[in-house]
């Protein structure tokens, strides 16, 4: 059934019931679907048959059972059933309105679902199957275009063909009623139907949303439905995840499919898996080049993507950066830096080497410009001290050196016995 809204026709009633109808929903084998709400502003979804098929009595058993079937059904995977007049000329019910494009939609207009999302949405399904077996009721046309993608999670609509377990086929022997490509094996053969018979559509659905395709291809009626008794599959491009649990859906045989609550478990963890793996796949976000940062915050941000070896690897990093072995580590070799420390660049020669900004040099450890700046003191105040040393010495020298000077000119003058004017 197309969900796409469109404006309400000239033969299209305006009033049903309590309820104003607005737009056409879409119409399918059994009558229109409109868009109408209640007094108090509710939306819902009105099914009304068509006025060839109300006279059949037939249809309107088939009818009155899809009521039966919704009122019947609790879980928040279907559409809640709001009203219904199974006595009007033209029979209706109207059900909660779901917002959001149908399955079908979705991928013809977007291509094709993600492992994770078609995981989760047919887990969510097998859990609103759980729901509606146990209500006794047996969809029997579950297809892409029957699950709405609504914002709280996807839902089943159109049990027009649903019937109770176990109830007769309301369809001559050897007729099949659904939509080729998803019925189940035993439909198309005419037997009973089971809760495995929408294990079956479910599969086929999944199938559909991970590859964009139907698991049997395309082609008449009759093609499709030969295929689907008698050839298997086509899961190309099914996630590997995803393939077995859809293949096991798939099997001719009833018996040897999942049921509904094995699926949504298993279906649970593989969108949980699957989910997981992508976040640890998924790259970090890139800015563009005029965003990057320049100067010191260019060096901060490469510093900040340089990743180490990991510790306990086949060989152990040296202090120039490298492998003792002389082999380059790769990077699934190296781990991160630990939070608010920088790594020291190396040197080849193993000594730390000092880091630029682009327009000066300084050191890349602050405790070896601590060490550096000591001994520069220190060497400082020894060479003081030596010089002032130094100075001391030489002002005694010189003085002696003087004194031995005057004594030694002394002793070299000749002596002169002193005059003397006797009387």
């Amino acid at each position: 059934m197309d969900m796409a809204m469109m404006r309400l026709r000239r033969e299209d009633p305006r009033v049903i019931g309590s309820f104003r109808l607005h737009r056409r929903l879409g119409a399918g084998g059994m009558g229109v679907v409109y868009l109408g709400s209640d007094k108090r502003g509710q939306r819902v979804a009105l099914k009304v048959i068509r006025p060839d098929l109300a006279e059949d009595q037939e249809f309107r058993s088939r009818f009155a059972r899809e009521v039966s079937a919704a009122r019947r059904i609790r879980g928040g995977c279907t559409a809640r059933l709001v009203a219904a007049d199974l006595e009007a000329d033209r029979p209706w019910f109207a059900t909660q309105y779901v917002p959001g494009p149908s399955l079908h939609d979705k991928v013809a207009e977007d291509g094709a679902l993600t492992a994770a999302e078609v995981a989760a949405v047919g887990a969510a399904l097998s859990e609103g199957l759980v729901a509606v077996h146990e209500a006794g009721v047996v969809h029997r046309d579950l297809k892409p275009s029957n699950i709405l993608l609504s914002p709280k999670g996807p839902r089943i609509i159109d049990f027009g063909i649903a019937w109770a377990t176990g109830a007769s086929t309301l369809t001559h022997v050897g007729t099949a009623v659904g939509s080729p490509g998803f019925l189940a094996p035993e439909q198309v053969r005419g037997a009973a139907v089971t809760p495995a018979t929408d294990v079956f559509a479910l599969g086929a659905t999944l199938a559909y949303a991970a590859t964009g395709d139907s698991p049997f291809g395309h082609g008449s009626s009759e093609v499709m439905l030969y295929r689907v008794v008698h050839e298997e599959p086509q899961l190309h491009g099914v996630p590997d995840a995803l393939a077995p649990l859809v293949h096991a859906c798939l099997a001719k045989d009833p018996e040897e499919r999942p049921s509904t609550l094995q699926l949504s478990l298993r279906l649970k963890e593989i969108a949980t898996r699957e989910a997981q793996g992508l976040a640890d796949v998924r790259p970090p976000a890139q800015r563009g080049e005029p965003d990057r940062p320049s100067g010191r915050l260019a060096e901060q941000y490469a510093e900040q993507r340089t990743l180490r070896r990991p510790q306990g690897s086949g060989t152990t990093p040296s202090r120039g950066g490298g492998s003792r072995s002389g082999a380059r580590p790769t990077p699934a070799q190296r781990h991160s830096t630990r939070p608010g420390k920088r790594p020291a660049p190396r040197s080849g020669t193993g000594r730390p080497a000092p880091r630029t900004t682009g327009t000066r040099l300084r050191p890349a450890n602050p405790r070896l410009l601590r060490q550096r700046l000591f001994v520069f003191v220190v060497v400082t105040l020894l060479v003081a001290l030596g010089i002032a040393a130094a100075q001391g010495c030489q002002g005694p020298a010189r003085g002696l050196g003087d004194g031995g000077t005057r004594e030694n000119a002394r002793q070299e003058q000749p002596f002169t016995p002193p005059s003397h004017d006797w009387p």
